[in-house]
């Protein structure tokens, strides 16, 4: 069959060709547009989980660290209550036997615990200390002195601890 084209319809015919054009970049525009979002988003999300495992990973490392360090002072706690528990045996001890016990300073803080002065003096030699120096207290304060060792009791009277040195308390 043959169809006869006029120019009417040839002009309407390239009208619509050229609509459908325009439609079709405006399709194409709107599609890019939305590809170009849908490729931010997955850029943004991504970027997002990278940060996310990273700070998990930072956070599980900190997690070990505060777990291990929790379990060695777990264990530090353990060994100090069994080392108080000792000590306040080894006072109770001494108390009954009617002995003082010598605490070890070092420039005025309490360094540690000893039976006897000899024992005191033998370990401050482990860390430096001339045996021939050590002499009796004089004036000076303890702050002022690298290793002083003080003779002390538990008082009952007062609930605590006393320089052997110091004068008793008079109990009213």
């Amino acid at each position: 069959m043959i169809r006869i084209v006029t120019a009417g319809r040839l002009r309407r015919l390239t009208e619509d060709a050229e609509r459908a054009r325009d439609r079709a970049r405006e399709v194409q525009g709107q599609a890019d547009a939305a590809w170009a979002r849908h490729v931010r988003e997955v850029w943004e999300l991504t970027a997002r989980a990278e940060s996310e495992q990273t700070d998990a990973a930072i956070l599980r490392e900190d997690c070990f660290r505060l777990h291990d360090a929790l379990t060695a002072m777990e264990s530090d706690l353990g060994e100090r209550e069994e080392r108080i528990r000792l000590l306040g045996a080894e006072l109770e001890a001494a108390r009954l036997e009617g002995r003082s016990l010598v605490l070890l300073l070092h420039w005025g803080e309490p360094h540690s615990i000893h039976r006897s002065h000899d024992d005191a003096y033998a370990y401050a030699a482990q860390h430096g200390a001339p045996l021939g120096t050590w002499g009796p207290v004089r004036e000076r304060p303890f702050t002022h002195v690298r290793w002083v060792s003080v003779p002390f009791v538990r008082e009952q009277a007062v609930k605590g601890f006393r320089s052997v040195v110091a004068r008793a308390p008079e109990v009213a």
